[in-house]
């Protein structure tokens, strides 16, 4: 009867081996497909881009188009230059803007492209010039909370004399 238990037992661990290499396998082969999809490399300075990291999403009106590749610092603007793919259908015209967006209030960032309406489209490793940098929140909501926005009542000083 221990015998049994044993081959049973092995039986399972193959199965679970074999499926687990299965995934790992078909995972590995999907970002390898991702990667050479063909798609075309844009760029864009910030002069912050707080939230934003490699693998954060660009969309057009909502929808993923690609996706964030690299991040750097410029030495001599020291604004921060994003690196992006985009799928090598989607063109964006010469004019089009890009900025920091947030998913609600505490959602992800992402990068947003507002296309514009040139005949003329980018090439690749072409720069957006057009663009926006991220809202900081914390920084908005702290001005809110600490700014002093009473204004002195003209109403209960007294009148000069003369």
């Amino acid at each position: 009867m221990q015998k049994i238990h044993n081959y049973f037992d092995f039986f399972i661990g193959t199965v679970v081996l074999f499926i687990a290499g299965f995934f790992f396998f078909s995972s590995f082969s999907k970002t390898h497909q991702i990667k050479n999809n063909q798609n075309y490399s844009l760029f864009a300075k910030f002069s912050t881009a707080d939230g934003i990291s490699t693998g954060a999403d660009v969309k057009i009106a909502g929808v993923k188009v690609g996706s964030v590749t690299k991040q750097e610092l410029d030495p001599k603007t020291y604004q921060a230059i994003l690196y992006f793919e985009l799928d090598k259908n989607v063109l964006i015209p010469a004019d089009s803007s890009i900025k920091v967006a947030s998913e609600g209030l505490l959602g992800s960032k992402y990068l947003a492209i507002a296309v514009g309406s040139d005949s003329e489209f980018l090439q690749p490793n072409q720069e957006i010039s057009f663009t926006q940098s991220s809202v900081n929140f914390e920084e908005l909501l702290g001005k809110f909370i600490f700014s002093n926005n009473t204004k002195p009542s003209t109403q209960n000083q007294p009148n000069e004399i003369k």
